[in-house]
């Protein structure tokens, strides 16, 4: 249940109109009647005050919150962390981290698979960097794979956690 009506339920259960519980807050009769409507979110102070007034615990509003922004920001962050999980060229990190989220979050695959592909470019790109290496001694294409694979893998974590498409050719966005 929203704060504002959930706010409205109690004041209601004790009998009090908006402008009586404005006058036992310091909160005006029609912030009252924004907080109830969901056309404000009220602070913490206000919260506290409306809490007093009703004599409830001030928790049962701040457990009452939507957590929705929170869950958006972690899923970011995992995805994020996948991405960065393909610096090093290594699927078992990638997985792990995979394994563990796949249930928790909705676009975690999406990202697992983003993630994987870039990884199997890198080994793609390091072994035929060692092959040049093998045949002319030149570690330099070697090195460039990689920079390149990480640089990557960076700009595709710092992409997840701004909702941007993704760099990657084998996956569409």
């Amino acid at each position: 249940m929203e704060t504002g009506k959930l706010i409205k339920e109690l004041r209601l259960k004790k009998g009090l109109t908006q402008e009586e519980l404005a006058s036992r807050t310091e909160v005006s009769a029609r912030t009252i009647q924004r907080i109830e409507n969901g056309e404000v979110d009220p602070r913490a102070y206000t919260l506290q005050m409306i809490a007093n007034a009703l004599e409830v615990d001030f928790s049962l509003f701040v457990e009452n919150e939507p957590k929705e922004e929170v869950q958006a920001n972690d899923e970011k962050n995992w995805s994020a962390l996948l991405h960065l999980s393909g610096i090093v060229p290594l699927i078992i990190p990638t997985l792990l981290l995979w394994t563990n989220k796949k249930d928790k979050t909705n676009e975690v695959s999406h990202h697992y698979r983003a993630a994987i592909s870039m990884q199997l470019c890198i080994w793609v790109i390091s072994l035929i960097g060692l092959w040049i290496y093998w045949k002319t001694n030149q570690s330099i294409p070697i090195i460039i794979g990689l920079l390149i694979g990480s640089l990557v893998s960076i700009m595709n974590a710092v992409f997840a956690l701004f909702d941007k498409p993704l760099i990657n050719p084998f996956i569409k966005n």
